[in-house]
């Protein structure tokens, strides 16, 4: 180093300069922003409705619904839900989709032993019952009764109306082999608390079995409803 300390001022700035360059490689470039995770398809708002067309697709795999509401016509409009059965199923095992990925669980019942044959529970997706039907064997006779029970709210009693249909269904199934196959005359229940009509279920004629399930009940909940609909036609047979 000379006398005007030039070197020292040289290596001052060499030094400098690398802890610039240090810094810089030291210095984090920025993260883009996660991508936020896929939620589950939340369910519709099936409350809100008091008339749905359910219909039954054909499939060779397994029982599957589509659960729409109904139009001012009568025709099917926007899908709710989509349910698809269990087969082979000795007790009956429905599950109720949100959407026909079938990724969102609505509602899911199968039957259990109970005194007075098979109970069925429904279920939320957490496994919660909140609502519950049976077949009343001795309700009325030749006339299907059913008991549906929305524990804290209602007791419901649905009932064939017709007698006449009530009688060819019970005709059909002691006649061999027809009690294999699903009973293809249209029908209809009708649901009752002390009398006052609350809800009814009216199987149509055509080529694709359809029903609809009109409730007159505010407190009614839709999920207990519809999976009840869906096992007048997924027990007819069992």
């Amino acid at each position: 180093m000379d006398s005007t300390g030039t070197e020292s001022s040289a290596g001052t700035g060499a030094e400098k300069g690398k802890a610039a360059v240090s810094l810089t490689k030291a210095t984090p470039a920025p993260t883009p922003a996660p991508t936020p995770a896929p939620t589950t398809a939340e369910a519709p708002d099936i409350q809100s409705h008091d008339t749905f067309v359910i219909k039954k697709k054909l499939s060779l795999t397994a029982g599957e619904y589509v659960v729409s509401v109904a139009r001012p016509d009568g025709s099917e409009g926007e899908p709710v839900a989509y349910a698809r059965e269990k087969r082979l199923s000795l007790r009956g095992q429905v599950t109720v989709y949100t959407d026909a990925s079938r990724k969102s669980v609505l509602a899911a019942f199968m039957g259990r032993d109970h005194e007075v044959g098979y109970m069925y529970d429904v279920r939320d997706a957490s496994g919660q019952s909140f609502g519950s039907f049976y077949e009343d064997a001795g309700g009325f006779f030749l006339r299907r009764t059913w008991q549906v029970r929305q524990p804290g709210t209602m007791k419901l009693t649905g009932r064939e109306r017709s007698r006449v249909v009530a009688f060819v269904r019970f005709v059909w199934e002691f006649v061999p082999y027809l009690e294999y196959v699903p009973f293809i005359w249209p029908y209809r229940f009708k649901y009752t608390e002390s009398g006052k009509p609350l809800m009814t279920v009216t199987k149509k004629l055509g080529l694709h079995t359809r029903y609809v399930l009109e409730i007159l009940a505010p407190d009614i909940d839709r999920r207990l409803a519809i999976a009840h609909t869906l096992a007048l036609d997924a027990l007819e047979v069992d």
